[in-house]
């Protein structure tokens, strides 16, 4: 007989040296939640229950290979809704949770919203979903991104206006505005902390919304900054997921570039990820 409990044992045990105990464990019931399509609760409410999966060996394989389970799985959850991922988009992280949650809890009343280098469409259709009289348009350089972005805008019911642009050089040429907010989770981290990434991170997820180079590791914000004086109507605001190391540097940046009312936010481990300002 095979039980719950030796399902997550099979799965979590081989994963123990690359993520640690914890982490392998949380892994481990994800992945047996979505094989046996019981809750994650059932498994720990229930341990002893007899249980048939199929696939696990070749689940197993994957992650530890070091592929993450929301690739192996093909979805990740984001403020409490299943986002479809897939290798090209990254993978929604809890800060960028909070992000959406400080917009929505500051700006219900706005009419427009501009997403910048939209990835999975986490932020855009959230946004949509909690916001139904706003409307919503996403941006992204990556047409596989734009396609996964758009199959979650559908599996979630929300319009959002998807359209191909790249941050650095077009956005203003692609879209017209004005915007009530401009909100943006763009590449921030630099070549040099690549090789301090963990492996899954560093050799699955696209390195192309991840990375920027060393001697210009906030041109992403310069540019979307710059364009958000086109963009933004007056008054309106830009929210930005950073780098906790350039949380000053990105006070300077925004300050230069002619904002205002420009806050820092620490997440949830006490380091600073958000930013806001305000267009004059």
């Amino acid at each position: 007989m095979t039980t719950r409990r030796d399902i997550l044992q099979r799965i979590a045990v081989p994963l123990v040296p690359l993520y640690g105990e914890r982490e392998a464990r949380s892994i481990a019931l994800l992945a047996a939640s979505e094989l046996s399509g019981l809750p994650e609760t059932a498994f720990l409410t229930d341990p002893q229950a007899e249980i048939v999966v199929d696939g696990l060996d070749a689940i197993i394989e994957q992650l530890t290979a070091g592929r993450p389970v929301q690739y192996v799985i093909g979805t990740a959850e984001f403020l409490g809704q299943q986002f479809v991922v897939r290798e090209g988009v990254l993978i929604p992280r809890p800060e960028t949770e909070e992000l959406v949650t400080w917009i929505l809890r500051e700006e219900r009343q706005a009419t427009s919203i501009l997403d910048v280098g939209t990835g999975s469409g986490c932020i855009a259709a959230t946004l949509a979903m909690e916001l139904p009289h706003t409307d919503v348009s996403a941006a992204d350089i990556s047409e596989d991104a734009l396609a996964v972005a758009a199959e979650n805008c559908r599996r979630l019911g929300v319009r959002v206006d998807l359209r191909r642009a790249d941050a650095l050089n077009d956005l203003t040429e692609v879209f017209t505005g004005p915007f009530d907010i401009i909100v943006s989770n763009p590449p921030y981290v630099p070549q040099s902390d690549r090789a301090t990434m963990h492996p899954n991170v560093r050799d699955h997820e696209p390195a192309e919304a991840l990375f920027v180079p060393d001697d210009d590791p906030l041109r992403f914000y310069r540019v979307i900054a710059q364009a958000g004086r086109k963009l933004l109507r007056a008054g309106g605001r830009l929210y930005f997921e950073i780098y906790y190391q350039h949380a000053d540097a990105m006070r300077t940046l925004c300050a230069e570039e002619g904002y205002t009312d420009i806050r820092v936010r620490e997440d949830l481990f006490g380091r600073p990820r958000m930013l806001g300002c305000r267009m004059q």
